[in-house]
């Protein structure tokens, strides 16, 4: 069991979103993920404890998109994104949640991510979403980082194939988190 205390936790969920719960994802299914956070969700509201519900949302013309140079840079739609792709799934959303919306892969920079935790006195963040080597992994290291406790819920992340979900559950996440199942959590 992980044992956490309520008043210091948040949850925070990636990328949970009607574009990303469409894609192909493995070891679990995209929707299956959607399920765990959404009863992560509940249990936090019920305990009191924050829960922030994070998007990834750029402008048309993707003049708000990271340009630095890479071998492989993401691929940009022509004509852009779909209309509905960067809403939130429907029911997760509820009033009290907060809402980030960041234009990179982590949740952290150019947003209001750790002054709303912050000041809600939040010392450990429950993370899960997708992708886990991208989103996910990106706003737990900036999370280590910034000194909060971190908790990963193995299974309510997944990514774009297998090998890269387990390779940083295995060797990533336990050099700056604890790694757990959405079952193991109880708030206290």
């Amino acid at each position: 069991m992980t044992y956490l205390d309520a008043p210091s936790t948040a949850l925070v969920l990636i990328d949970l979103q009607k574009g990303i719960l469409a894609m192909q994802t493995e070891p679990h299914d995209a929707m299956d993920v959607f399920v765990t956070g959404r009863d992560l969700a509940r249990q936090f509201r019920t305990a009191g404890a924050p829960v922030v519900l994070v998007n990834v949302a750029w402008a048309d013309d993707f003049a708000d998109m990271p340009t630095g140079l890479t071998d492989r840079p993401s691929q940009r739609p022509e004509g852009g994104l779909p209309a509905e792709w960067s809403e939130l799934a429907e029911g997760l959303e509820e009033p009290g949640d907060l809402l980030i919306t960041k234009h990179q892969w982590g949740a952290f920079t150019g947003t209001e991510l750790d002054l709303q935790l912050r000041r809600r006195g939040i010392r450990t963040i429950v993370l899960a979403g997708i992708a886990t080597n991208f989103g996910v992994e990106s706003t737990a290291r900036h999370a280590w980082e910034l000194g909060y406790n971190v908790v990963i819920v193995e299974d309510g992340c997944t990514s774009s194939n297998a090998e890269l979900h387990t390779m940083v559950i295995d060797h990533v996440f336990p050099r700056i988190a604890r790694v757990t199942r959405a079952e193991d959590i109880k708030l206290v």
